[in-house]
């Protein structure tokens, strides 16, 4: 009787499994065991291809070939005010950047300023608060929406949900330091002491009020820049020939020592927003700076010239010496100026940071001498 034409490779292959399993031996399991490859019951198994290399996604977008997306750096400086360092009151600023390298993009970067009002006694925990939540949740924006070609959709999203977002997570984040931490007696004495009875029964009824704070942050990607503020303090940009301009237009309710702040929720419609989309004319440095700097100068023009010094300084000296020296020098201004907090952040773009050329000037031989030009104010 003859076999079906399927009864001969059937019966080979049971051999060759046949043969494997009685061919099987256990493993050594010492120290010096080497592991065995697994047998194939195949022995001409179909080749498979190689892995296909994908290049990796950029955070905010692919970019072509041969344009590679800016590389940024962040650098600050925090220091305790003189009047606080004389009254004994902590620092009530705070700076953070992510990643922790300072290296990006993406890359993000947040300060904030607690109020430090005798109502605000916790207000160096809340700005320490504001800008974890701020730095965090932008960060998240930035690696959520990375893939969106449609920057304009990307602004509106930012517009529509890191405001509420920020402030949610702080409140909440507030709430649980509280829970953590209930208020001592010796914190309602002293502000009972110094504010009166009426200042301890508000804050007994917001007790979020006690961490009130601002906070700014600004978002680099390899597509766009995102500005966000919420009280007073400066966020300022600079373009690689030295012209400083502000982002964010201003809030007529920051006057004098009035400023809205995270504590209180119907301010979330006081964030103010900007979007800038990288490619063309890219600042050079933006920097960020709690009201204390900004209230140690006579005026606007003097302010505005720290951007443009600062960026001939890091050219002349680099990053690096330039971070070295920030603490001195903003102890410096705070002892001459203000007296409060100061903290300043920098985001840093290091192609820019290069020195330009010096201009070429072709003049005829008979040109009379042209005198030097003094830019700047005068000491």
């Amino acid at each position: 009787m003859m076999n079906p034409p399927s009864a001969t490779p059937r019966l080979a292959w049971w051999r060759r499994l046949w043969s494997l399993l009685f061919s099987w031996r256990p493993r050594p399991t010492g120290p010096a065991a080497e592991p065995e490859p697994a047998p194939l019951l195949d022995p001409d198994p179909i080749p498979v291809p190689p892995p296909v290399q994908l290049p990796l996604p950029l955070v905010s977008g692919s970019q072509p070939e041969g344009n590679p997306a800016p590389a940024w750096c962040a650098l600050g400086c925090s220091v305790q005010g003189a009047q606080h360092v004389r009254h004994g009151q902590p620092n009530q600023d705070a700076l953070l950047w992510l990643p922790d390298s300072g290296q990006g993009p993406p890359l993000i970067l947040a300060v904030a300023d607690g109020h430090g009002s005798a109502r605000c006694f916790r207000s160096q925990v809340g700005s320490r608060l504001a800008v974890q939540t701020a730095t965090q949740h932008l960060l998240e924006f930035v690696q959520s929406w990375r893939d969106t070609g449609n920057l304009s959709l990307v602004k509106r999203a930012a517009e529509d949900f890191l405001p509420q977002k920020i402030t949610q997570s702080w409140t909440e984040a507030v709430g649980q330091h509280l829970a953590a931490e209930p208020f001592t007696d010796q914190e309602r004495e002293h502000l009972k002491s110094t504010a009166g009875e009426s200042a301890l029964v508000k804050v007994e009824a917001d007790p979020v009020s006690a961490y009130g704070s601002t906070v700014m942050a600004v978002a680099v990607t390899a597509d766009y820049l995102l500005f966000l503020q919420q009280g007073d303090g400066d966020i300022l940009v600079v373009s690689p020939d030295g012209e400083v301009s502000r982002p964010l237009p201003g809030d007529e309710r920051l006057m004098a020592n009035e400023t809205t702040s995270l504590s209180q929720p119907k301010d979330v419609r006081s964030f103010r927003l900007a979007f800038q989309v990288l490619g063309g004319a890219d600042p050079a440095l933006v920097l960020v700076s709690t009201d204390g700097y900004s209230n140690s100068f006579q005026n606007e023009k003097g302010f505005l010239k720290v951007g443009s010094d600062l960026l001939g300084t890091i050219r002349a000296e680099g990053v690096d010496a330039v971070a070295a020296q920030l603490r001195g020098w903003l102890d410096e201004t705070s002892a001459g100026g203000s007296g409060d907090d100061i903290t300043l952040g920098l985001l840093c773009r290091r192609q820019a940071l290069l020195a330009p050329p010096p201009p070429i000037q072709e003049k005829p031989e008979t040109s009379p001498p042209v005198a030097p030009l003094h830019t700047g104010e005068q000491p």
